[in-house]
C-alpha cells in the first residue's frame, strides 16, 4: 500500500503489503491485468473468502490495475457502500479505468526520468475534504458528547460535552486521531467497530469502558458514517453483561492510544485466519509450507521460518527461509533423543517460546546460533495426537509473547500438522500414481519400417499431476502399424490403473487380428465391464507405412492434425463414436486416409488445446498453426516444440499425451522413444 485516503492506515495495517500469488483481489487484479468489481460483500466471499474472513462488512471494492504497456505499476483499489444485486454501472468502471490509467501515465513518465517507482516504505496518507463543522449551538445543549472525525479518524468538532470528556479545548484536539485523544477507545477490542464504520455504511453501536479495567466507566459509543466523515456519540449507559474487552491483551503503558500495537495484534488475529483457509487449497508438503511462509509470518512480524518433518524419528528439514545458508544443515535428520529446543518441542508437545536470543543460549548451552539479537518461537507440528514435526519461528529483535499470541501460534501449529499430514499422504499417492503412469507407458516405442513415431507425455501441475492420458505404437502383423492415443476421465492413482487396463485391451485386441472398429468395440464393452461410470476418448489409427493407407476410427476424441510433404496442415474430419464407457452396443465408423512419403500425422489429447477461459478450437488452430511452421526433421524437435508452450503454463490442470508419426521412404531406426 502506498497512499490511502478516506481512511485510517494504521487500521488497515495487516493489509499493508499482499502476496501477489495468494486469492485476494488485488492480486488478481495485478496479476491478471483485468478489473475486478465485488459490488457488496456476497460476491466478496463468493470469490474471495479470505478477504472476507478479515474484514468481514458490507462493502463494496473496485480493484483496477495501474499499467502502461507491458508494465504493470500496481493496483487502484476504491471501497464504497455496498449495493447488493446490483453490479458496478459502466460509468463507475470506466471512472475507474480513466483514473487508473492517468495514474499509469504519471508513473511511466518517472520512470522514463531515471526514477524508481518502487515503495517500500509505509503508506502515505492524503487528506480527505473536511467535514462540515455541524450547528455548534445545537449539539452544545446535547448531554451527550458529539465529535466529527475526517475519513482518517481526526477530530474536526467537539461540543461542550465532548470538551468535558476530553478535558480539554477544542483547539488542544482537532486534528488529533481519535484513539489518541481517548486512549480508551484504541483498544483492540473496539478495532473491527472502527473498521466496520469506515469501511461500510451502516451505524454502529458499541459499549467501552473508561479507565481502569476492572474499575472504569461504562459508556454507550455509537458511530455515524458519512461520505465526508463520522460522528462520534458517546453517553453513559450500564456494564455489559459481557465486557468486550475482557478476551483482549490490555493496552501498553509505552502506547496508550494502543492503534500501532492494536494493528498489530489485529495483523495477529486475522492473517492467521487467512492461513487456516489457505491451508485448505494447498495440496502438497511444498505448498503448505509456502502457505505458511505467506501469511503467518507478515501476521506476527516474523523474519524466519524452518519446518522440519519426522520420518523414521529423526527430523528432515522441509523447509527454511530466512536464515543464513547452511545454517539449519546441521540439525537435518537430528534424532529424537538429542536435546534441542526443536526436537523438545515435539516430544514433549509443548510449545516454546524465548523472547531474546540470550533466553534461548541460557535455556540451551552451547547450542548454534544463527544471530545474537532477536527472538525465537518452536511450535510442535502434532495431528489428531500424531507428531508430524517441529515449526521455527524467528524474529530480528527480541519481543514478548502474549498469552493471546502463544494460544492462536499453538493452535495454527495445530492445523499447520493436520495440513501436511494431508499434504504427506498427499505424495505419497501421487508417487504411486507417477510411479504407476511410468509402467504403464511405453518405455520405448518398436523400431519400424517406413515410418517414425514420438510421443510425448507432461503430467498436470494442478492437484494429483498424473491422470490417465496414454499413446502406443503398436507392430500389428502383416506390415501395419497400429498408433493408439487415449484419455482417462480423471486423475490419480485410479485414472493410472484404469489407463493401463485400456492400454492391455487395446493391444490384445489388436494383436488378435481385429479391425480398427472391433478393436474399438471391444475396448468400450470391457471398460463397461470393468469400471461402470468411469468413461475414456480414444483414436486408433491402423497404418500400412508401405503405401501409407489407413483406417482411423474415433471414440470422442479430438480430431488427428495432417500435415502434408508441402507444410500444408488440416485438422482432419473423421467420424467419430461415443467416448468408451458409456453405450455398450455402441459402433466406430471407419474413416479411411492417405499418408503421403513425408507427411506427419499428430494424435494428442484435449490437455494440449484446452486453456481456461478459451474456446477449445482456438487451441486446436494454434496446434495446426505450430505444427505447420514446424520442421518435420527430426521429429523430436517437432514434438518438444508443440508440447513447449504448454508445457510452461504455471497451472496445468490436465495432462498432455502427444503421438507424432511421420511416413519415410525406406525403413530406418525410431529417432526416440
Amino acid at each position: 500500500m502506498a497512499a490511502v485516503t478516506g481512511l485510517p492506515g494504521p487500521l488497515f495495517r495487516p493489509w499493508w503489503r499482499m502476496q501477489v500469488n495468494r486469492p485476494y483481489p488485488v492480486a488478481e487484479a495485478y496479476l491478471s491485468g483485468q478489473s475486478v468489481h465485488l459490488p457488496d460483500a456476497e460476491s466478496a466471499v463468493q470469490r474471495f473468502p479470505q478477504l472476507m474472513a478479515g474484514l468481514p462488512f458490507p462493502f463494496g471494492s473496485l480493484y483496477e490495475p495501474v499499467s502502461a504497456g507491458a508494465e504493470r505499476f500496481g493496483v487502484l483499489l476504491v471501497v464504497r457502500a455496498a449495493t447488493p444485486g446490483a453490479p458496478v454501472d459502466a460509468a463507475d468502471r470506466e471512472r475507474m479505468r480513466a483514473a487508473a490509467h492517468d495514474l499509469a501515465r504519471a508513473l511511466a513518465a518517472l520512470e522514463a526520468d531515471g526514477a524508481p517507482v518502487v515503495w517500500d516504505g509505509d503508506p502515505v496518507s492524503a487528506p480527505a475534504p473536511a467535514p462540515a463543522a455541524g450547528a455548534r449551538q445545537a449539539v452544545d445543549r446535547l448531554t451527550q458528547a458529539v465529535l466529527s472525525v475526517d475519513r482518517e479518524g481526526r477530530i474536526g468538532f467537539v461540543n461542550a460535552a465532548a470538551r468535558r470528556l476530553l478535558g480539554a479545548e477544542p483547539a488542544a484536539v482537532r486534528g488529533r486521531l481519535l484513539w489518541e485523544a481517548l486512549p480508551w477507545l484504541g483498544h483492540p477490542a473496539y478495532e473491527d467497530h472502527f473498521r466496520a464504520v469506515f469501511l461500510a455504511s451502516e451505524p454502529v453501536h458499541f459499549p467501552a469502558r473508561r479507565g481502569d479495567p476492572g474499575s472504569g466507566e461504562w459508556l454507550s459509543v455509537d458511530l455515524h458514517p458519512g461520505p465526508d466523515g463520522i460522528t462520534v456519540t458517546v453517553g453513559a449507559t450500564e456494564q455489559p453483561a459481557y465486557a468486550p474487552e475482557s478476551a483482549a491483551r490490555p493496552q501498553a503503558e509505552a502506547d496508550p492510544a494502543g492503534l500501532g500495537s492494536a494493528a498489530d495484534r489485529a495483523s495477529a488475529l486475522y492473517r492467521p485466519v487467512a492461513l487456516a483457509i489457505a491451508l485448505t487449497e494447498a495440496v502438497t508438503a511444498r505448498q503448505v509450507s509456502a502457505v505458511v511462509t505467506e501469511e503467518l509470518l507478515p501476521a506476527f512480524g516474523g523474519r524466519q521460518l524452518a519446518i522440519y518433518l519426522l520420518n523414521e524419528r529423526h527430523l528432515h528439514l522441509a523447509w527454511e527461509t530466512g536464515f543464513p545458508q547452511g545454517f539449519l544443515s546441521r540439525f537435518d535428520g537430528v534424532a529424537l533423543d538429542v536435546r534441542l529446543p526443536g526436537v523438545e518441542t515435539l516430544t514433549s508437545g509443548r510449545p516454546m517460546f524465548f523472547e531474546s536470543m540470550e533466553h534461548l543460549a541460557a535455556a540451551y548451552p552451547g547450542i548454534p546460533l544463527d544471530s545474537h539479537v532477536g527472538a525465537r518461537a518452536f511450535l510442535p507440528l502434532i495431528a489428531s495426537g500424531r507428531p508430524v514435526g517441529s515449526c521455527i519461528l524467528g524474529f530480528d529483535t527480541p519481543r514478548g509473547f502474549s498469552p493471546e499470541e502463544r494460544t492462536a501460534l499453538t493452535a495454527l501449529a495445530g492445523l499447520i500438522a493436520q495440513a501436511l499430514e494431508r499434504a504427506q499422504r498427499y505424495d505419497n499417492e501421487a508417487a504411486l500414481a507417477r510411479g504407476l503412469q511410468a509402467a504403464l507407458l511405453p518405455h520405448r516405442l518398436p523400431v519400424l519400417g517406413h515410418v517414425v513415431t514420438v510421443g510425448r507425455y507432461l503430467p498436470g501441475t494442478v492437484g494429483m499431476e498424473v491422470g490417465g492420458d496414454w499413446y502406443d505404437v503398436l507392430d500389428a502383423g502383416g506390415g501395419h502399424v497400429a498408433l493408439v492415443i487415449g484419455d482417462v476421465q480423471g486423475h490419480g492413482v485410479a485414472a493410472a490403473a484404469t489407463m493401463g487396463q485400456l492400454r492391455s485391451a487395446v493391444r490384445a485386441f489388436t494383436l488378435s487380428g481385429n479391425a480398427p472398429q472391433e478393436v474399438m468395440r471391444g475396448t468400450n464393452r470391457l471398460l463397461i465391464d470393468l469400471d461402470p461410470g468411469q468413461f475414456a476418448s480414444c483414436c486408433y489409427v491402423l497404418l500400412d507405412p508401405v503405401t501409407g493407407r489407413a483406417r482411423a476410427v474415433r471414440a470422442g476424441h479430438p480430431q488427428p492434425l495432417l500435415r502434408h510433404p508441402d507444410g500444408r496442415t488440416e485438422v482432419l474430419d473423421l467420424p467419430g463414436g461415443v467416448v468408451l464407457g458409456i453405450a455398450p452396443e455402441a459402433t466406430y465408423p471407419v474413416a479411411e486416409l492417405t499418408l503421403p512419403v513425408g507427411a506427419v500425422l499428430a494424435l494428442y489429447t484435449d490437455g494440449l488445446v484446452e486453456a481456461a477461459g478459451a474456446d477449445i478450437d482456438d487451441g486446436v488452430e494454434r496446434l495446426r498453426a505450430a505444427l505447420a511452421e514446424a520442421s518435420p526433421v527430426p521429429l523430436t524437435e517437432t514434438a518438444d516444440r508443440l508440447v513447449s508452450e504448454a508445457g510452461h503454463a504455471a497451472d496445468r490442470p490436465d495432462d498432455i499425451a502427444l503421438l507424432l508419426a511421420a511416413r519415410t521412404q525406406a525403413p530406418r531406426g525410431d529417432e526416440d522413444a
